[in-house]
């Protein structure tokens, strides 16, 4: 299993030039059972990243371009009536699919927002009273400029905790932007990568990563990191449960991808900010001195002890 991860990684980094740490996050999000929201600027790569990972697990993959007359039945699908037979028939939308793509999800309405609701936590989607089971496994990768606000919804907090990470894809060094001109100035390069793994796997690497040991003081230490998010002066609303179980199930996810049966604390520390930030609703005022869901939790980071007994027990 090992090897076909590496196999996936280095497949995608062909077409994805520089961006290792956040094609290991996207492999936590799969291998974890959870979602990604990307916010970073136009043209550095989101939607690439998206179909490349999905070209090369032999995986359906969907993108759903979000506008403000999108509507929730263009998500999940509807119902016509077909004349000839006399009966409704379901013609399913996007979500349907193993990798969604749901592109600018914050230009969509709240009313269209809400409608992955369901999807993303109950892995159905239930339309004019009827429940349909989705495709596994199942991801949504969601994106967001951090520049354009005109015209946009934020995420409202109960759609952000569905969310198991935040990332930041960045901009490429001069040298990883060569690489880029080089490797799709002439053809589109995603065109000449194959699958390399199956949705199986990806099956199997979930079932496998969910048995990744977890030593009791590192249970403690992911409960203490987000109890302190709530009880942070800065913060108005902290971590929910749902955020102690991200954070639980990604640092197995993350042990798993860097080859050990187990999590030492340097995997809950690395993804603690990708985990609880986006989830942390700061006082009015603290955004005005520039405080954000970040340099909370490394302020959280800084000052809780961390174990130190024998991480696999």
């Amino acid at each position: 299993m090992q090897s076909k991860v590496s196999l996936l990684r280095e497949n995608v980094s062909r077409v994805v030039i520089g961006k290792e740490g956040a094609l290991d996050l996207f492999l936590v999000g799969l291998i974890a059972r959870g979602h990604i929201l990307v916010e970073d600027v136009p043209g550095v790569g989101k939607t690439l990243m998206a179909r490349a990972i999905a070209a090369s697990c032999r995986m359906k993959f969907r993108r759903l371009q979000c506008t403000p007359d999108l509507m929730p039945t263009d998500v999940t699908g509807f119902f016509t009536y077909d004349k000839k037979n006399g009966e409704f028939t379901f013609r399913p939308g996007p979500v349907m699919t193993n990798i969604l793509l749901v592109d600018e999800i914050n230009r969509a309405v709240p009313r269209t927002q809400s409608s992955l609701l369901e999807s993303m936590e109950e892995r159905q989607a239930t339309v004019d009273g009827q429940t349909f089971p989705l495709p596994s496994p199942f991801m949504v990768m969601a994106t967001q400029n951090s520049i354009e606000m005109e015209g946009t919804f934020p995420l409202p907090e109960a759609q952000l905790d569905r969310f198991l990470l935040k990332v930041d894809m960045g901009y490429p060094t001069a040298e990883e932007e060569e690489e880029i001109l080089l490797t799709h100035g002439k053809s589109t390069a995603l065109s000449k990568i194959g699958d390399v793994v199956s949705g199986e796997d990806i099956l199997s690497w979930q079932n496998e990563a969910a048995e990744v040991y977890v030593n009791p003081s590192l249970t403690a230490y992911i409960i203490s990191l987000v109890r302190a998010s709530r009880e942070h002066p800065a913060v108005e609303l902290g971590a929910s449960p749902r955020g102690s179980l991200a954070l639980f199930k990604a640092s197995k996810a993350w042990a798993f991808i860097r080859e050990r049966p187990y999590v030492i604390p340097d995997d809950v520390k690395y993804l603690a900010p990708y985990v609880l930030a986006h989830r942390l609703l700061l006082h009015r005022e603290e955004r005005y001195r520039g405080n954000t869901g970040l340099s909370v939790v490394a302020d959280i980071l800084s000052k809780s002890p961390v174990p130190v007994e024998n991480d696999r027990g």
